[in-house]
């Protein structure tokens, strides 16, 4: 039996998704909220996400995009608009999958079961990093240097995230791309060299020397655990 989290602020769709899902032999949860949604995904690891996009507070987009930071755990978008535009958002922001409400009950279900059938088990990198210098939380996105809280915009944190995650390894400018920003789509890889220049900025290790995040001419970047 699969663990399916709905994450739904409709009462009687999430109601109606939760009873067509069980029928199909499946386990439910719900959650009304971005928020609640994101501690249901910690508290149970569900094997696959139902997320719609209109949620209030946080909305679908910002769910998707803190569950990347975590996760490859399997995302089925959901959403009233069908424009072609928010469906290549979604998958370039990492959703496997989109369907466009009114849907069918045999379509959801079908999605939902071809998805489990092509992903394996999750793999979640959730776990709190401490050198005793950086502390990086992906669950709750927050990073700290020395006991204070630094403030970081998504792709910043997600480039740390990768460095401190991959510790020793040296990551090329495109492997960061892939793995850091939404759409690498375009963009060219001196990106990345001024990315790292103000997060190290931002960090307080400017200074190249000394930095833990350490740049290898011609190759690439990788983060060094701090003496």
């Amino acid at each position: 039996m699969s663990r399916l989290l709905v994450v739904e602020d409709d009462a009687d769709i999430a109601l109606a998704l939760s009873l067509l899902l069980q029928r199909a032999g499946h386990e439910v949860e719900h959650a009304k909220d971005g928020r609640e949604g994101l501690r249901a995904i910690h508290d149970h690891r569900p094997d696959l996400l139902l997320l719609d996009i209109g949620l209030p507070g946080l909305d679908g987009w910002q769910v998707l995009e803190r569950v990347r930071d975590i996760s490859d755990l399997p995302i089925l978008m959901l959403t009233a608009h069908g424009q072609e535009s928010e469906k290549v958002r979604g998958l370039r922001g990492g959703a496997d999958d989109y369907l466009t409400k009114p849907f069918t009950n045999s379509e959801l279900v079908a999605r939902v079961e071809a998805l489990l059938r092509r992903a394996g088990p999750a793999s979640w990198t959730d776990d709190v990093y401490d050198d005793g210098i950086l502390q990086l939380d992906p669950a709750r996105r927050t990073v700290h240097v020395n006991g204070g809280e630094i403030g970081l915009t998504p792709t910043e944190f997600r480039l740390l995230n990768v460095l401190v995650r991959h510790q020793g390894a040296l990551l090329s400018p495109a492997q960061l791309l892939a793995h850091a920003w939404d759409d690498p789509t375009g963009i060219a890889p001196e990106r990345v060299k001024f990315a790292v220049l103000r997060l190290r900025r931002k960090l307080g290790w400017s200074d190249p020397d000394t930095s833990p995040i350490e740049s290898v001419r011609g190759f690439g970047y990788r983060y060094r655990r701090p003496a």
